[in-house]
């Protein structure tokens, strides 16, 4: 018995050498084409040198030793770093083509298989993204525009905020149902009620699948997925969640099938449709209904969550800075007054409150890493040799925190996005949206709903926070693949 332990023992320790030398060669064959990092373990690489729960921080540290651009391994794949402004600018604008294919997020990729706007690449990607843009570009033309729906949602938000009655509230619900109702009205046609059970459960989705990304937990699966998969945890509850979401929208697909006039598209999923019975003849297209159900899930996630988290983290920022916030509301009884809604036309007269809106953009930092991309080819970057499908994390809270760009850049300032003279001074390092050919589709949609519904609560009330302004915490709650603003209460006083 003691020989056949031992005997295992030896088998054991053999098998790990063999694998720890094998990691070792393929590590130095990499280490001749790849940019340096910190010297990783077998099998789970630099894990243990990453604060899962802050990847962000590990990252800029190590960007301290080994500079801009750096190699990290998350499980036994390796991942080049890019930090701060050159680095990013020269991969995904200079070089946008060899940097456009979406980098594996396990826990997503799981889920969307390849299909959709965010999460695809290659011939999918190109076709789906073009065909979003289009549809939102003839959207936002057409008799109802798109900012006339961004208005409309705008004022029901206001009224379901005088209901309220002035007591403490967490805004979460209320600052999520704006941004989901405009893109149901987008994808739908329709809006929903705010009470309505259906609606409420959607957005319950989005909170919490924000959440559960973020979280350490799903750093650790894309990690380790093989392992991590089969293991209970939050990503189960992701899997659930996702599932329903999409029962929810194939139930809106074949609403939309049995109403649908080929000559008069009401919504995006109506002008999907059309472009599938264009393209039935053709095997090989992209237009499918597996393929619209996952974009319009992207669409739908992107466009809804992002957006409420970034109001929700707005909000909390102005609480802690009533001077800034005195400021906008000025400008708002300036050029608008109280007898009319803000529009966009009233942006550029509205400097301070561009600059308040870029602000709350930049330090909430909200996507910190971007989401990873890979090298569509082998390609030579600034003289490392990086393999086609490395994937590739860009830091663009290196850039919207640079401190030659932005003097104080953890403090909220929006001097940052002004001039002397208190004219709005934009700036190339503002890249809250990724930049180059992956730039978010819904850009130009977001920063309308931003302005929109902030200066529309703005105009209404006075903020007013529920503990002392010292005691008001703008920490993350979780800092991942998100930062999740912390949960809070106010008042909303009506003017």
């Amino acid at each position: 018995m003691k020989n056949t332990l031992m005997d295992l023992f030896i088998v054991l320790a053999i098998c790990l050498s063999c694998l720890i030398l094998l990691f070792l060669w393929n590590r130095s064959y990499a280490k001749g084409k790849l940019p340096p990092g910190p010297t990783p373990l077998p099998i789970i690489g630099n894990i243990l040198q990453i604060n899962t729960s802050d990847i962000n921080r590990s990252f800029n540290k190590l960007a301290e030793v080994y500079g801009p651009v750096y190699t990290v391994y998350l499980g036994t794949k390796p991942t080049v770093v890019l930090h701060g402004y050159a680095a990013v600018k020269e991969a995904l604008i200079d070089r946008g083509e060899e940097f456009a294919a979406r980098g594996s997020v396990p826990v997503i990729d799981k889920i969307v298989r390849g299909l959709g706007v965010v999460f695809s690449s290659g011939e999918v990607w190109k076709q789906t993204r073009r065909f979003s843009l289009t549809v939102l570009r003839n959207m936002g033309m057409g008799k109802k525009t798109i900012e006339d729906r961004i208005q409309e949602e705008a004022l029901c938000l206001v009224e379901e905020l005088k209901k309220t009655n002035e007591a403490p509230c967490d805004p979460s619900f209320l600052l999520g149902s704006a941004p989901c109702n405009v893109i149901c009205s987008i994808i739908f046609q329709n809006r929903f009620e705010y009470n309505d059970e259906q609606f409420l459960t959607l957005i319950n989705y989005f909170n919490e699948n924000f959440r559960i990304v973020s979280s350490a937990w799903i750093q650790l699966y894309n990690a380790f997925p093989h392992l991590i998969h089969y293991l209970p945890g939050c990503h189960n509850e992701l899997f659930e969640n996702i599932v329903k979401q999409k029962e929810f929208i194939m139930e809106k697909v074949k609403e939309h099938q049995e109403s649908l006039d080929l000559n008069n598209p009401r919504d995006f999923i109506d002008y999907f449709l059309i472009q599938m019975e264009k393209e039935k003849q053709n095997q090989q297209s992209v237009f499918t209904i597996e393929n619209l159900i996952h974009t319009v899930w992207d669409i739908f996630s992107a466009g809804t969550e992002t957006t409420s988290s970034t109001l929700k983290y707005g909000l909390l920022l102005l609480l802690k800075h009533p001077e800034v916030t005195a400021k906008v509301q000025e400008e708002i009884d300036r050029v608008v007054g109280r007898n009319r809604s803000p529009c966009m036309q009233d942006r550029s007269r509205m400097p301070y409150t561009d600059a308040v809106v870029h602000e709350i953009q930049r330090y909430s930092d909200l996507v910190p890493n971007n989401l990873p991309h890979e090298v569509t080819r082998d390609i030579n970057f600034r003289g490392y040799l990086i393999p086609k499908g490395t994937s590739i994390f860009t830091s663009l809270t290196s850039i919207l925190h640079d401190n030659k760009e932005f003097p104080n850049p953890d403090q909220f300032d929006p001097g940052h996005f002004l001039d002397e003279r208190g004219n709005f001074k934009r700036s190339d390092y503002f890249m809250p949206f990724s930049a180059g050919k992956r730039v978010c589709v819904g850009e130009g949609l977001a920063r309308m709903e931003l302005f929109l519904i902030l200066t529309h609560i703005l105009q209404h009330f006075t903020l007013k926070p529920v503990v002392d302004l010292k005691d008001i915490d703008i920490t993350p709650a979780v800092s991942g693949l998100g930062s999740v603003p912390p949960d809070y209460k106010l008042c909303f006083i009506p003017v």
